[in-house]
Parts: structure tokens; C-alpha cells; sequence
């Protein structure tokens, strides 16, 4: 996910931390329902999304997809449902939402496929790309390191923003992190970020870095205590902090903006053409933007889709 994996601020209450396993198809783990209610009710979030019924294939871009993805008729999408506003679940505990999810049906539309969202843990998807997945997209910050193990379609850009108790009673300062507890999610840029931050603290105020699976876990250890802040990506942190009534808030200013792509198996260039096509489609017919703008996330709408951009 982000430059430090978007602000974690899924907590979704009750409903969304019962189930992450559902989906029709789910590699992931059941969420925990430990912090059931504490993080604020899911009751006033929209969870509609648009409807991408019009969007339809394109044959030109449907004849790029490999017989390898498009023989089952499926474009099976890896995502991590506990992330909201991107990908959550929806109340039912078991239908993916979210504006990522829009875009995979979208873009399944245009190659004349049926979209899968298959829920899995954030930091098992890539590694699985092309074996249990056709394509990921799950906000994954654009790096040189993951684009040694996968391509990527850029398609938006995020910030990292940090998360706090409302009125910041503990006095966090992102500036010195040392001898605190920092709630992060496993395998994301963020996680990195803070373990580097880390490297440089003394032996005896080392940061205790509370690495978790879900998303929706990381944002409930700062509402319940358990954690100073979290660090995640920003459209995910404003929408987690909106959700949780009142007990949390952002601290300071979003930082480190960077591009997210549509990961795809390394070197399949029939298939990163495909998506790059397919997301230009959606660009120009005003479809993305329409997704975006459902969500409330247009502010981190690209006007070009690229294959393998520079990391920011």
C-alpha cells in the first residue's frame, strides 16, 4: 500500500473486523472480533460503490489478455478487505467493496471477463501473482523493491498520514518515534518506514512496532490504547478516523505522496498492456473519475495510466 501502506483507518466496527474470510473466495485469515465496537459503527458509510454494469468489452483490449487469465472467463484479483475505503467488506461480512474493487470490475469489463476479488492477507499477494492471482490491486505503493518482484499499471496516488487519539493525549510527535508503540500493518511501506526510523533509536528506546495482518486491527490498537499512533495511507486513514467516531484524528500533514499500481506477473507484457489500455479506457470515458468521486477519493486521481513508472 502506500509510500507506508495508507493509512490504516479501516475500522469499520463490528461488522467489518467479524469476517474477512467470505468473498466468495478468501486466502485470508477470519478477522478477529476482539475490538468489535470499539472503534465506532460502519451504519453511515456508504458501501454502494457505482455501478460498473455499463462498462462494457472492449474487443481490441479483450484480445490482449492471455488465454492464461482469460481462459476460465475470471480475472481473479488479490486484495486485502480491511482496508476501506479502497477494499473492505461490505456489512455482510463477506462482499468486497470499495473504490479498488470498482476499477477490478471495471477493468474485468473491458476485457470481457468476470471480476474475482479474492480477500488475502496484504503481504501474500504479491508472491502470489500469476499462480493464485491474475492481478493484484490492494493500494500497493509503486517500489523498486516489489517491482524486482511483479509489473506494475500505475492508476493512483496516495500520501501516508499518522494517526492519533482525538486531542493527541499522548503528545505523539512524528519526529521522534523512539521508546513508542507504532501500530502499523505487516508488508507495507509504512511497516518499513518505521522500521528504518527505528534503526536509528538507542538500544534502550527502541520502537515497539506493532505489526499486524489487518488493517482493521492496526486502527483499533490506537483507539483502544494499545498504540500511540498508526501510520498508514491517507485516503485509508481519513475514511478509518471518519468511522470511529470521534476517537481519533490525524496528526500533521500527509507526507510522501506516490503513485500505486495494478501489480501483474513479472515480465507478462501482453497482460500489462491489457490493464494499461483497459485503465486509459476508463480514464478517458469518465469512468475512473466517477468511481473516484463515489468514494470521495478523486484527489488522488492520475490523468495517465503507465506501465512500470519510476518509484517515487
Amino acid at each position: 500500500m502506500m509510500k507506508i501502506k495508507s493509512f490504516a483507518a479501516a475500522v469499520m466496527g463490528a461488522a467489518m473486523l467479524v469476517s474477512l474470510a467470505g468473498c466468495g473466495t478468501s486466502d485470508a485469515p477470519a478477522a478477529s472480533a476482539s475490538g468489535s465496537g470499539s472503534a465506532g459503527s460502519s451504519s453511515s458509510a456508504s458501501t454502494e460503490g457505482y455501478d460498473v454494469s455499463g462498462v462494457k468489452k472492449d474487443d481490441a483490449i479483450a484480445a490482449l489478455v492471455p488465454d492464461s487469465v482469460k481462459s476460465d472467463g475470471k480475472l481473479t484479483v488479490g486484495m486485502d478487505t480491511s482496508y476501506a475505503p479502497a477494499e473492505f467488506l461490505a456489512a455482510d461480512g463477506s462482499t468486497p467493496v470499495g473504490y479498488d474493487v470498482d476499477l477490478a470490475k471495471a477493468l474485468a469489463n473491458v476485457m470481457g471477463l468476470q471480476a474475482e476479488p479474492v480477500t488475502s492477507t496484504f503481504d501474500s499477494i504479491i508472491p502470489s501473482i500469476g499462480s493464485k492471482y491474475d492481478i493484484g490491486i490492494s493500494s500497493f505503493t509503486i517500489t523498486d523493491e516489489r517491482k524486482a518482484a511483479v509489473d506494475f499499471v500505475s492508476y493512483y496516488k496516495a500520501g501516508s498520514t499518522w494517526a492519533v487519539k482525538k486531542g493527541n493525549p499522548e503528545k505523539f510527535d512524528s519526529a521522534n518515534l523512539c521508546g513508542l508503540k507504532i501500530a502499523v500493518q505487516t508488508g507495507t511501506t509504512q511497516e518499513e518506514e518505521v522500521n528504518s526510523a527505528n534503526e536509528q533509536c538507542p538500544a534502550d528506546k527502541k520502537i515497539e512496532i506493532l505489526s499486524s495482518k489487518l488493517q482493521t486491527d492496526v486502527t483499533t490498537n490506537v483507539v483502544t490504547g494499545k498504540a500511540v499512533a498508526f501510520y498508514a495511507d491517507s485516503p485509508v486513514a481519513g475514511y478509518a478516523i471518519s468511522q470511529t467516531g470521534g476517537q481519533l484524528e490525524s496528526f500533521g500533514e500527509d507526507v510522501g505522496v506516490a503513485r500505486q499500481g495494478v501489480a501483474i506477473k513479472k515480465g507478462d507484457s501482453a497482460m500489462d498492456e491489457a490493464v494499461q489500455k483497459a485503465m486509459t479506457k476508463l480514464m478517458d470515458d469518465g469512468t475512473y473519475g466517477k468511481i473516484l468521486d463515489t468514494w470521495g477519493v478523486k484527489s488522488g486521481a492520475l490523468d495517465k495510466a503507465e506501465i512500470n513508472p519510476a518509484a517515487d
